[in-house]
């Protein structure tokens, strides 16, 4: 099996994932395995943050007043129909309160109408609606229940799934999008007693036997034909409901690809896209940028990290749901769109752009930051199919210059290509493991070792921090537990798994699914742990000690704190290694 390890924190989804609620506008801010659409057996594989693999979770109990206020503000954005900033929203509460059922359920509540949003703003998923067949929607689904059987980390829960595509048609009915789309008219007494009915099939499929793809199948297949008696709605769109659900619901990266979807995934591995070239996320009802792309139509624009769109093409983002908002800024190569953009303390600019075809750099801020230490500088981004590639030829350059230590800020990284995360960490280890994966089948499991040729043995320091996820974790774990660097900044994101990506054979769709988790070279899973690093700095505090005693004095004027802490570290071994000679 051809394999593509990415991770990624933003995502999933697609974003930080969408998932997380950020993305590049023309490309999910995650990258997954390419394979040939015609290879639909053999996925390729790919590394990204999962929450729901199998750890033990002693629940944390919220006081009363603080869960109270978490989910009254994650209702008042499901009010204002906000669903990717409350799907944020809950994620964030969730990696401080893992284990609360309050959350987990309001949770997935918004991440299936943050889903069927997606979806139903989809053209290449809209499509699919008109032109597959009822038996080609079930042989659809079908095909990816028996991938997630064969491939899935864990043995699928089918009557979970089952009552989750359930959940997922009942919430689609009352969605006013899909009514459009579908054009399905039904009055508020229908609806009522058609999820009661709904309910009800659902009590006896579930009090007998499921415990396959072929018994999910069936359920769907009975679903769709009684919503169908009731409201005449084509049972297709009752089953791409269950297909979305099932998918959606193992765990959050594994994700029912669209067509676009997949496309998007592939442009993101070879590093380009059409679009304006930022990453954002939703904020306070504005698309707040999180980075600029070098030289991208954005930047040359005039817009810079921070700064919020909101308006697009004349309407404001306050009225517009995140994915309305976003649809809006994506097009065709060579068209324009109108932002309105907001910097803090300026009055905000109308600003016409151009679509355009953007590359995404694989490295960004290759320099020298201190030429009395020798101290150079690269940022990755993203771990792409030339990372390692560009990092060799970036490092003889840096050489060249005079470069007597190196530091790597994968800082915001949300992942990548697995293979290229180890490629990047064997030019800085002579021997030991890398990574090592472990799935359900047993070629899932691997162990990834350094190989002394092509080292480079320049002192290195590693800048992480929460956004730094999955394969960016392989490689500074890797660093780390091989105690070939110095890591600098925050704990990680904490994300542990491998996904692979199945094209599927109908409506040129796709399954990302979670198929192996992996673990650092010591042998510690990076799921919900992250990478601690070596020198903590707490930019609230500018500087903290610790726990092996390490502190870094900062000066709290330079915002950017932990790059500077990042530069003394440098500085300090530089000094060591000089004064050992």
């Amino acid at each position: 099996m051809q394999k593509w390890a990415l991770a990624s924190d933003r995502g999933a989804n697609q974003q930080k994932s969408s998932l997380w609620g950020s993305f590049l506008l023309g490309a999910a801010l995650l990258v997954l395995g390419i394979l040939s659409a015609t290879a639909s057996a053999q996925p390729a594989a790919i590394v990204q943050p999962a929450s729901t693999e199998p750890v033990t979770i002693v629940p944390e109990a919220l006081p009363s007043n603080a869960l109270g206020a978490v989910l009254e503000e994650g209702r008042q954005l499901e009010s204002g129909s906000r669903w990717g900033e409350a799907l944020s929203h809950y994620e964030e509460a969730l990696r401080e309160h893992r284990g609360n059922k309050a959350l987990q359920e309001r949770h997935d509540f918004a991440k299936l109408h943050y889903s069927l949003d997606r979806r139903y703003h989809d053209r290449s998923f809209r499509k699919s609606i008109s032109a597959l067949s009822s038996q080609q929607a079930l042989s659809l689904y079908s095909e990816l229940l028996n991938k997630t059987n064969t491939h899935y980390v864990n043995s699928p829960a089918w009557r979970s799934l089952i009552s989750r595509g359930t959940r997922a048609l009942d919430i689609a009915l009352a969605d006013a999008e899909f009514r459009k789309v579908n054009q399905l008219r039904i009055s508020a007494d229908q609806l009522a007693r058609l999820r009661q009915d709904l309910y009800q099939r659902l009590g006896q499929h579930s009090a007998r036997r499921l415990a396959s793809a072929r018994d999910a199948v069936n359920v769907a297949s009975d679903m769709a034909r009684l919503v169908q008696a009731r409201t005449g709605l084509p049972q297709t769109a009752t089953i791409l409901e269950f297909v979305s659900a099932a998918a959606n619901g193992l765990d959050d990266y594994s994700a029912y690809l669209t067509a676009d979807q997949l496309r998007e995934v592939y442009e993101q591995i070879e590093g380009n896209f059409v679009g304006l070239g930022v990453e954002l996320k939703a904020e306070a009802g504005a698309l707040l940028i999180v980075h600029v792309i070098p030289g991208s139509p954005a930047e040359r624009a005039g817009i810079v990290a921070n700064d919020r769109i909101v308006a697009v093409d004349g309407k404001s983002t306050a009225d517009l749901s995140t994915d309305e908002a976003a649809a809006m800024l994506t097009g065709a190569e060579g068209s324009w769109v109108q932002v309105t953009a907001y910097t803090q303390g300026q009055q905000p600019r109308v600003l016409n752009i151009r679509r355009e075809h953007v590359e995404v750099p694989s490295l960004e801020d290759v320099k020298i930051v201190d030429n009395d230490y020798g101290i150079a500088y690269v940022r990755i981004p993203t771990f792409q199919k030339t990372t390692s590639r560009d990092l060799e030829a970036a490092l003889w350059e840096l050489h060249r210059k005079g470069m007597r230590s190196l530091i790597l800020d994968l800082r915001r990284n949300p992942g990548g290509l697995l293979t290229s995360s180890v490629e990047v960490a064997d030019k800085f280890l002579t021997q030991g493991n890398i990574v090592s994966t472990r799935g359900r089948s047993a070629q899932e499991d691997f162990n990834y070792q350094a190989h002394y040729g092509g080292t480079w043995r320049v002192p290195l320091v590693v800048l992480i921090d929460g956004d730094s996820a999955s394969a960016s974790e392989i490689f500074a774990g890797a660093i780390k537990d091989n105690d070939r660097g110095t890591i600098v900044g925050t704990r990680s994101y904490g994300k542990g798994s491998v996904q692979g990506i199945f094209p599927l054979g109908y409506a040129g769709a796709g399954i990302r699914l979670t198929t192996a988790k992996f673990f650092s070279p010591n042998g510690q899973p990076i799921s919900h742990r992250g990478v601690q690093p070596d020198v903590a700095v707490d930019a609230r505090l500018a500087a903290k000690p610790t726990t092996d005693g390490n502190i870094v004095e900062i000066d709290t004027a330079d915002q950017d704190l932990i790059l500077q802490a990042g530069i003394r570290a440098a500085r300090n071994d530089v000094a060591a290694r000089s004064a050992q000679k």
